[in-house]
């Protein structure tokens, strides 16, 4: 892939109206570790797989609380996400000490998209190499967002990003009708399903690593790992040979594990 003369800053543009700095750092989310989020009427929940750099160290956190009512996933380069979820929780405690309330969730995401599309119009800037899943709930129900390097939020009823999503995709939009409805144990086994679609047919989902959050309306910002989310696993192995294996139709870059975590 040469591209070398508009390639080499985010401010310049290729004949062809595109910006390769910022397809590069949306490749980085691609070769991420995989996070679903979905929500029905009541609650919105995050699947995400986490993975350890090598067998001496231990997993790496995926699903970060933001507040009370709001957190949310990555993908992609690990400390461009801190560092965006660090300016979403000052956001959050600025709105709670000036309104004495919870900041809503698309207000939320305005506020981070605006930080977000700084250094891809600054000379000498990088876009952030990170892609986020945002779910929460406020006055107006539950959300889940995707927050791109691109610096572009969309609302979205059920998302997968980071490697091998597309089979997690293609879960989702079979099953898309089913989620409104449905409660919150079949609404998560759906959301394991999904992630158990983006792993080769060699490795399961396991307390290591895999966690899963939880908000809805009268359910605050929960992270369930290692012991916590047992018995969801338990119940999603149960049904889980109540549905047919979803496979890629061909190996694609994004089956490769990359320094991206």
């Amino acid at each position: 892939m040469f591209r070398n003369q508009y390639d080499h800053d985010v401010s310049i543009w290729s004949p062809q109206g595109r910006i390769h700095q910022i397809e590069y750092a949306m490749e980085a989310v691609k070769q991420g570790s995989a996070a679903v989020a979905l929500k029905n009427h009541d609650y919105a929940i995050i699947v995400a797989l986490k993975r350890a750099p090598s067998e001496l160290s231990s997993y790496q956190e995926k699903i970060i609380q933001i507040d009370d009512h709001v957190g949310v996933a990555i993908s992609g380069l690990t400390a461009d996400g801190r560092l965006l979820s660090r300016s979403m929780r000052r956001e959050c405690a600025d709105s709670r000490w000036a309104y004495d309330e919870p900041l809503p969730i698309s207000r939320l995401l305005s506020k981070i998209a605006l930080k977000m599309q700084v250094p891809t119009q600054r000379y000498g800037r990088r876009p952030f190499g990170v892609g986020m899943l945002v779910t929460g709930c406020d006055a107006l129900g539950p959300h889940v967002y995707y927050l791109c390097p691109s610096s572009n939020a969309y609302d979205c009823k059920c998302i997968a990003i980071g490697s091998r999503s597309q089979s997690a995709r293609t879960y989702l939009e079979r099953h898309l009708n089913e989620f409104k409805g449905s409660s919150l144990d079949d609404l998560i086994c759906h959301g394991l399903k999904a992630l158990n679609s983006t792993l080769p047919n060699e490795v399961s989902l396991n307390m290591k690593n895999c966690s899963l959050a939880i908000v809805g309306k009268d359910m605050k910002f929960t992270i369930f790992e290692d012991d916590d989310i047992d018995p969801y696993l338990k119940l999603f192995k149960a049904t889980q040979a109540d549905t047919p294996t979803i496979s890629d139709s061909g190996p694609t870059p994004m089956e490769q594990d990359q320094s991206a975590l």
